[in-house]
């Protein structure tokens, strides 16, 4: 998984994060560094705090993504770039990068996430650290 935060203490909000993923959806296994980014495909002055984790729950992709999106909501972020069709600056953003080795497609999640896998630098290398 991927997260990210760009607004209202950046660091915090990922700290915060992995403390309600890990309380609501499995055990943390893995973590990458922390790192900071630009905003990518929009603009924004503010910058990004971005790290990966590798996570073991026995959700299904499905149910993992609606714990992930409730603790995004719990934390403040009111709508999704996927319902908006635009990046805005965020509290927080969680992605499900991979899944064991499967994959998955629906309106709602696509695993492999293509953009992070290869089309964005730094999130393949934080995914590598956490492999």
């Amino acid at each position: 998984m991927l997260l990210g935060s760009n607004i209202n203490n950046p660091e915090k909000n990922i700290e915060i994060a992995l403390e309600k993923i890990e309380n609501q959806t499995g055990s943390i296994l893995t973590k990458s560094k922390l790192i900071l980014t630009k905003p990518v495909e929009f603009e924004s002055y503010n910058n990004f705090c971005n790290i990966a984790i590798k996570l073991k729950t026995q959700f299904s992709p499905i149910k993992l993504l609606s714990e992930l999106k409730a603790i995004e909501k719990n934390m403040g972020r009111t709508s999704d770039s996927a319902d908006l069709g635009v990046y805005q600056d965020r509290v927080i953003d969680i992605d499900i990068i991979l899944y064991n080795n499967i994959k998955f497609s629906s309106k709602r999640l696509i695993i492999p996430h293509q953009k992070n896998l290869y089309e964005r630098d730094f999130a393949r290398e934080l995914i590598n650290e956490v492999k």
